[in-house]
């Protein structure tokens, strides 16, 4: 039993190293189509997972940090086509987003993963190590990253 645990953790741990340490192409742009503005709900169109997502939109909603492993600052933007996204912000590697209140007008490029709530956008910021494309956050004449 103790052989099988060494040898899966050992299998675990080079997997990790593997994802961890392997260069990455940067995933294709996604941009909201012109006419996503006038389609219903239902037939949106949204980006795929591990694409560049740019969009703007109004805060909704402004959460609690996470502060488990890398600290997030999160937010819930609401898009003009209602769709909601939560921008997941990691302040150990940029700025706070300062004075962010429901109501503000934001824009944002990072990451899109989806969920079932209308999907998470992250690495909104420079990656220290240049596997991701640099994302970022504008609110109130200033730009986040």
């Amino acid at each position: 039993m103790i052989r099988k645990l060494a040898i899966i953790a050992v299998v675990g741990a080079a997997i990790f190293y593997w994802n961890a340490h392997r260069p990455v192409e940067a995933p294709a742009a996604f941009e909201m189509p012109a006419n996503a503005l006038t389609r219903p709900l239902d037939v949106q169109v949204r980006p795929r997972d591990g694409a560049t997502f740019q969009g703007e939109g109004r805060v909704s909603r402004v959460l609690a940090d996470d502060d488990e492993g890398s600290r997030h600052q999160r937010f819930i933007v609401t898009l003009a086509t209602g769709q909601t996204v939560l921008i997941a912000h990691n302040v150990d590697l940029a700025p706070r987003v300062a004075n962010l209140k429901v109501g503000d007008p934001v824009e944002f490029s990072g990451e899109y993963a989806s969920n079932p709530r209308g999907g998470v956008v992250h690495w909104t910021h420079r990656d220290p190590r240049g596997r991701h494309v640099a994302g970022w956050i504008r609110h109130g004449g200033v730009t986040y990253q």
